[in-house]
């Protein structure tokens, strides 16, 4: 498999609670790579893909580790940057009961911020990748515009794209700029993941069907709806509705759960073959991707960090077999 996924957007460390509680009681955490578009990219390459990744790290010690992390999981880093202006960012991760989490990030300003337009080279993007990349680094910042130069890219060479909002209104300071940044890039994409909660927040519709028609505006032609343990859902742009029911496991950690899903799913289409021409010319084996999907998310939510949580191929076909 020669195509290939190109991620960009945060890397960072998760530094998650060792027991469940609020933050201010936890005294002492685990050290966990993470950040939405890099776990993606391992979840690819982990599962057998070819994943390439671009994002800027600072010149300190969490960024060397972080990039070795990259490179041990034969993720691409010859297009991670490096820079002096910002440290690589943090974020202190509080575990409930139920495995859900909330998130405290430092990062004002990080390193990843300063990725320039002109750090994205733009030799990578072939016919047949996909690019793939979510909201967390759409501030207003040099990384923004870094984002807005790779999508040039991708449609310039005809890639599907792929954008997970993965909503963190903690970083924003106004959530009607969130929301209206995040529906001025949906029409980029061919392929837009959200969560039953994000879709409303987006849309502010109740119906999910309509909720997801309204959002097939320019480019988008699949809209994959999450549920955690009850499945997911895609709607496409020709109308048909292919629903995967969830799986039941018992969840310790849910970061990276739904970079699992994505991440698998583009690992398919890659496998498959699929382009921007060909996304809509099969929706029956959309059923068969998402039922690997959910069992890939499935691991991922029975073990702690997201990187590390990250199945093989082998691993998510040994479940499938069992179930």
């Amino acid at each position: 498999m020669s195509n290939k996924l190109i991620a960009i957007g945060e890397l960072l460390i998760d530094f998650t609670s060792s027991k469940t509680g609020e933050l201010k009681y936890i005294e002492s955490f685990t050290k966990n790579p993470g950040g939405a578009p890099a776990n993606v990219a391992v979840c690819c390459s982990k599962l057998g893909g070819n994943a390439l990744f671009i994002t800027k790290l600072g010149n300190d010690p969490f960024g060397d580790y972080l990039l070795d992390v990259l490179n041990k999981n034969n993720v691409n880093i010859n297009y991670v940057k490096r820079t002096d202006k910002a440290n690589t960012p943090l974020a202190f991760v509080s575990l409930k009961d139920n495995g859900e989490r909330d998130f405290t990030f430092y990062r004002n300003p990080s390193s990843d911020l300063f990725l320039e337009p002109s750090d994205i080279d733009g030799t990578i993007f072939n016919s047949g990748d996909i690019l793939h990349f979510c909201s967390v680094d759409l501030i207003d910042y040099p990384v923004k515009k870094a984002h807005l130069k790779a999508i040039e890219y991708a449609l310039k060479n005809n890639l599907i794209i792929s954008f997970d909002p993965n909503l963190r209104l903690s970083l924003w300071d106004d959530e009607c700029k969130l929301k209206q940044t995040v529906m001025d890039f949906i029409p980029y994409a061919h392929i837009i993941k959200v969560s039953d909660e994000e879709l409303f927040f987006l849309t502010e519709i109740e119906s999910e069907e309509f909720a997801c028609k309204s959002l097939f505006k320019g480019n988008v032609q699949l809209i994959i709806v999450t549920k955690g343990k009850d499945g997911a859902v895609i709607y496409t742009k020709d109308n048909n509705i292919i629903i995967s029911p969830g799986i039941k496991v018992k969840s310790i950690d849910t970061t990276g759960a739904g970079d699992a899903f994505i991440g698998s799913f583009l690992y398919q289409l890659l496998r498959n073959n699929i382009t921007t021409t060909t996304l809509l010319d099969n929706p029956e084996q959309y059923l068969e991707m998402l039922n690997f999907s959910n069992l890939v998310a499935s691991i991922v939510v029975t073990k702690y960090g997201a990187i590390p949580a990250m199945p093989t191929f082998e691993e998510g076909e040994d479940l499938q077999y069992e179930k």
